[in-house]
């Protein structure tokens, strides 16, 4: 809008000019007639946008304004007339805008504000609203989404009210542009790095849990749904390096996911994969990624050449720094992944960051790159699902994000060292505290009322032994699980009212007790001696068990580890379990 218009345009606030429409319930975009007036574009020969006076015959865009202009309703302002404020409702008596005599210009805005009303208002009701331009960016980005099934292997998708894990893996495929040149270029993948996202239930905070590339593992069978929409199963693997879960024997995303939730008994809601391409183009977006070296680096195998400070990175530089080993710590892939955590870190300060946020140039590259580098779920194949899943994954403060390495020893059956397993009972310690959405910093991971309902679960009296009625199934426990903890209920400790009700419909990760409003007194005799935590006990409904009476219902879940073992959750990380929150810089040794 130029000067001759109903004002200077750093006077209007763009997102004012956005209207609730009371009869239709939506947004519309307000302009008063003489902003319209001085705004059209002239003819393409002309030379830009006309520029002249309001009503003069020789003015480009005054005549534009006439042809497109609606007819005037009785009682408002003649065109050249002080234009109604756009702030002013549909609906609101015309004569009242008729009478002002003048608008008194919009206050001063600082360049800070502007910019970020301009964000959070206009730009927002651009991506949202379905009309003209922003539709076919809407539907563009859209467009660029690459989705894969995950052939059941996840929740169905993530819920505002649980906790949310996310797999997110970069995969080492050497095919598709901008990955010529990284090794064997016939390479079908693996899953080079492979990283659990977990968000806690109250949003204040995450834990990101790297799983080596070399751990030794069980690949589950993996349905896959092929190209023609039939199902295949792909052959599981036993004993096999972590990596051969992707790209290896046509494995999908979906085979990853399996994998982890064998390995940990954390079932994924979604995940996210990502090539080299990602890493050089989301730095890009971002204008560099903060990195720190405690020394100079000149890898040749990734090419990387840094002298030792602060470094901004981007491009091919950042991707040369996620792949470099062999020049930090023991030049391995453990060394790597602490590397690649520092990395990440300084990723997310950036997008959290102010100067990401309230930048509509780089928010739309970021849309734009993350659109086009990353294949997902199907659940959350559109830009309307992703924006509500990083609405929830944007909730918790960096300096809560930790970062920690599965526990892993060099595997004992090799001579030469190349693969590792897992690190016992350390791996499922950790694994334990992430499954019961215990924070590994700090902060509270639970809100107050719900930690003290837990606790007060345990509180009361307590029924004897030989009055406590459980079935008992086994809900992903080892085969015999269920008929062990029996034989020990009845003959150690006296529950004689208690039988092997067979296999759970579902596998769960924990082992849950289940009971009624007037079991409660059963239910803490039973997690006293099963050594449960209140979390673990769910106040329900009983059930009829084979005697025809009620009793509560014990599952034995996958972290069930044999009769007698106390299934309590650990209250803080094993001290040798290596870990580092998001909001610190460290240098790479």
């Amino acid at each position: 809008m130029d000067a001759q218009g109903r004002g200077r345009a750093d006077d209007i606030d763009p997102a004012d000019q956005w209207v609730l429409n009371p009869n239709t319930g939506e947004y519309e975009l307000r302009l008063a007639p003489s902003a319209a007036q001085s705004s059209v574009p002239g003819p393409r020969g002309s030379g830009g946008r006309g520029r002249g006076t309001p009503g003069s015959a020789g003015s480009a865009g005054a005549a534009g304004a006439r042809r497109t202009a609606p007819a005037r309703r009785p009682g408002a302002a003649a065109p050249g007339a002080d234009a109604p404020s756009p702030r002013r409702r549909t609906g609101a008596a015309p004569e009242a805008a008729a009478g002002r005599r003048g608008r008194r210009p919009a206050p001063k805005k600082t360049k800070g504000k502007k910019v970020l009303m301009w964000t959070g208002g206009s730009l927002a009701f651009v991506l949202i609203a379905a009309s003209g331009a922003a539709y076919l960016y809407y539907e563009h980005l859209n467009n660029n989404i690459t989705s894969v099934s995950d052939d059941g292997a996840g929740t169905g998708g993530f819920s505002k009210d649980r906790a949310i894990n996310i797999l997110l893996v970069g995969t080492d495929k050497r095919t598709g542009k901008g990955n010529e040149g990284y090794g064997d270029k016939n390479s079908a993948g693996h899953a080079d790095t492979t990283l659990v996202l977990h968000v806690s239930k109250d949003r204040t905070n995450a834990t990101v849990l790297s799983i080596p590339r070399d751990l030794i593992t069980d690949i589950p069978d993996c349905p896959t749904t092929q190209e023609d929409g039939s199902e295949k199963v792909i052959p599981g693997t036993q004993r096999t390096r972590f990596n051969n879960s992707l790209g290896q024997e046509e494995r999908t995303p979906s085979c990853t996911m399996r994998t982890i939730t064998e390995l940990t008994g954390l079932k994924m809601d979604h995940f996210m994969v990502a090539d080299f391409n990602a890493v050089k183009t989301l730095t890009s977006a971002v204008g560099g990624v903060d990195v720190c070296l405690a020394k100079d680096i000149k890898d040749k195998d990734s090419k990387l050449d840094l002298p030792k400070g602060e470094h901004t990175i981007e491009g091919e530089e950042a991707l040369a720094f996620v792949r470099t080993r062999h020049s930090v710590g023991f030049g391995g892939d453990l060394s790597r992944i602490e590397l690649q955590q520092q990395f990440l870190g300084s990723m997310m300060r950036k997008l959290k960051s102010n100067d990401t946020l309230t930048s509509p140039s780089k928010m739309i590259k970021l849309a734009e790159a993350g659109t086009k580098a990353l294949t997902v779920d199907s659940q959350i194949s559109t830009i309307k699902k992703l924006a509500d899943l990083g609405a929830e994954l944007g909730k918790f403060d960096t300096k809560n994000l930790t970062f920690a390495t599965v526990p892993v020893v060099d595997n004992p059956a090799e001579k030469v060292k190349a693969t590792v397993v897992l690190k016992e009972p350390q791996a499922q310690q950790l694994f334990a505290m992430v499954r019961d959405d215990v924070s590994l910093t700090d902060v509270k991971q639970q809100k107050k009322k719900e930690k003290a309902a837990e606790a007060a679960r345990l509180k009361g009296t307590k029924a004897p032994a030989s009055e406590v009625r459980v079935r008992i199934l086994n809900g992903g426990a080892v085969a015999g699980s269920a008929q062990e903890t029996l034989s020990w209920l009845q003959v150690q400790e006296g529950v004689t009212k208690s039988e092997n009700a067979g296999n759970a419909e579902q596998p769960l990760a924990r082992t849950t007790l289940e009971y009624g409003p007037d079991e409660a007194d059963q239910a803490r005799r039973l997690a006293e001696i099963m050594g449960l935590s209140g979390a673990a006990m769910k106040p329900g409904k009983s059930v009829t068990n084979s005697q025809g009476v009620p009793a509560m219902t014990l599952t034995l879940g996958k972290d069930f580890e044999g009769a007698g073992v106390p299934l309590t959750t650990p209250a803080k990380v094993p001290e040798d379990v290596q870990k580092a929150t998001a909001d610190k810089v460290e240098c790479a040794k």
